[in-house]
């Protein structure tokens, strides 16, 4: 039976004297069925300081003036590089057994973006996308061609067992021998990665990056490097990151939905988030979503008992959380 979970929102309006955060950043590690008392010894804290430490890698650029593009790329590499996330090391595998990564990052200022799909050999997919968005002219790129994008551009490049673990390869081994549909677990911890920041000239950037649904088919592409969908960034609205059932936040118009009604529905972002988790939850999906306004304040909504997930403002102490009421 399918578990049904309310829209639970936190909200931190960190917001300076004069009305606008300095800079902000905000990260998300995936939602799901998180709950207490699942972790093995000592894993809670490993992931909390994973959390924390890529929320550093990003605050570091920002607090010597760097830019939010610069900000949420480094926060996501260093997520990607961690396998306790479903991106990068550790990511989910095919029905086939490989790791067909996906990524995408934009810009708010210009509105420039990049994203890239079935990537299998690239170390890391937000460097790639970043590199895509530098250099275009393309916006997305797909597969062998992704990756020989990355090998042109000089970034590194590994074999495909890089990303494979022996987590993600039992998974998947008792997913098949248990006949699931694939991806649909309804006990799945979605382990997508994201961020969203705010810089001190105000601009606004977005980044994501997966390996997607365990037992997914071979070419399967989620709402990750879908721009609108699980990624977007548009100065004087908003900056999203998504996380959950990949195809709903497809249907669902999810990130692009938010900064719709942010910018033309004049909804707080707090109200456009949980306007659309409801949205999601309605079409019997799960999962959550980042938002950062124009003003660098952050909302996480979600819908299930969990989201890894940190932020941060100029002048306040960073934030690590888990699980839904906390």
């Amino acid at each position: 039976m399918r578990r049904v979970f309310g829209v639970l929102v936190a909200a931190l309006a960190m917001v300076s004297p004069v009305g606008a955060a300095e800079w902000s950043l905000a990260l998300h590690g995936g939602a799901g069925v998180i709950e207490r008392g699942q972790y093995a010894p000592g894993e809670e804290a490993a992931i909390r300081r994973a959390l924390g430490d890529a929320l550093a890698d990003g605050q570091a650029i920002l607090e010597r003036g760097g830019s939010a593009v610069d900000a949420v790329e480094a926060v996501v590499m260093a997520l990607e590089a961690d396998p306790h996330f479903n991106a990068g090391v550790g990511a989910a595998l095919t029905s086939a057994g490989t790791a067909e990564l996906d990524a995408a990052i934009m810009d708010g200022a210009t509105r420039r973006a990049a994203a890239v799909t079935g990537v299998t050999t690239t170390r890391s997919p937000v460097a790639l996308a970043r590199k895509l968005m530098a250099t275009g002219p393309h916006v997305f790129l797909a597969g062998v061609a992704a990756d020989g994008f990355g090998r042109a551009h000089g970034l590194a490049q590994v074999e495909n067992g890089h990303f494979i673990t022996p987590a993600r390869r039992r998974m998947l081994d008792e997913m098949q021998k248990g006949g699931a549909t694939a991806g649909f677990d309804l006990h799945l911890r979605f382990g997508t990665v994201g961020a969203v920041a705010r810089d001190r000239a105000g601009n606004l950037a977005a980044a994501t990056s997966t390996g997607g649904l365990t037992g997914k088919a071979p070419g399967r592409i989620g709402d990750t490097p879908i721009i609108g969908a699980g990624t977007v960034a548009e100065n004087g609205a908003c900056a999203v990151s998504a996380t959950g059932s990949g195809e709903i936040f497809i249907r669902a118009r999810a990130a692009g939905q938010i900064c719709d009604r942010i910018r033309f529905g004049r909804q707080s972002a707090k109200a456009a988030a949980e306007a659309v988790i409801a949205d999601i939850g309605a079409l019997g999906g799960d999962g959550g979503v980042i938002v950062l306004d124009a003003r660098g304040r952050v909302v996480f909504a979600m819908n299930a008992p969990g989201m890894y997930r940190a932020s941060v403002t100029a002048g306040g102490r960073p934030s690590v959380k888990i699980f839904a009421d906390e």
